[in-house]
């Protein structure tokens, strides 16, 4: 019995081998590729791009008779160039410089005191502003944001009365602006914007002369303020 129990424990043992080295013969599945994650989406970085929309121009001339007014709304487009800083989850914190073009120009005709008659053209053929930023990504892709800083224009005036120009403004001037949008990231290194700001280029006193209406003087301040609605799109890097 002991024979026969060593004879069928060898036999096993060959037979486990013989199917050990047949399975190990045998062609084996490749493992399944699974692609990494995509890595999440930040608002860090720098980005360029352009814009375009509606510039309204409200121009003001005070004088000792009252205030003239008269407001416009024109084209404007131009480009941009900024930076984010994400942190603390979706804060957004950032700095852009954007420079548009406008067709803001306007004939005003005067209606009181001896000026009453003459005509103020206004024009505002450009503007610059440099903004600071803040904002919240409400989800990954989409960036809800408020803004403020510095702006300048470029900013004419020209009083004409009884066929003769009697004054003339033509200044670069510098004022302020605020305003928000909302950013959306629609591919990995493209955003849209819609945003709307309000633009104050204060205003400048000046004395114009004319031998009827003002010949000892009248004192004018020219004012311009404006609104700005613009699309835009950005390409980011780094």
């Amino acid at each position: 019995m002991k024979k026969i129990s060593c004879f069928l424990a060898a036999a096993g043992f060959v037979i486990g081998l013989s199917q050990a080295a047949s399975g190990a013969d045998l062609p084996r599945k490749a493992p399944t590729y699974v692609p990494p994650a995509p890595p999440p989406i930040t608002w860090t970085g720098c980005y360029i791009g352009a814009n375009i929309g509606g510039a309204y121009g409200n121009f003001k001339l005070d004088s000792p008779f009252g205030e003239e007014s008269d407001n416009h709304w024109a084209f404007a487009g131009g480009g941009q160039v900024g930076c984010d800083y994400q942190f603390s989850g979706g804060w957004v914190i950032g700095i852009r410089n954007m420079f548009d073009g406008t067709t803001n120009n306007e004939d005003s005709t005067l209606r009181l005191g001896p000026l009453a008659g003459g005509t103020v053209n206004f024009k505002n053929t450009w503007f610059d502003t440099l903004t600071g930023r803040i904002g919240y990504a409400v989800q990954p892709a989409w960036l809800i944001y408020a803004q403020g800083g510095a702006a300048w224009g470029h900013v004419e005036a020209d009083l004409t009365f009884a066929g003769a120009q009697i004054g003339s403004w033509t200044k670069t001037k510098t004022g302020w602006t605020a305003g928000g949008g909302v950013e959306w990231r629609f591919a990995p290194q493209w955003s849209a914007f819609l945003e709307g700001n309000y633009v104050d280029f204060g205003s400048d006193d000046t004395t114009v002369f004319t031998p009827v209406a003002c010949p000892a003087g009248c004192k004018v301040s020219p004012k311009t303020t404006g609104a700005t609605v613009l699309v835009g799109l950005n390409y980011r890097f780094w």
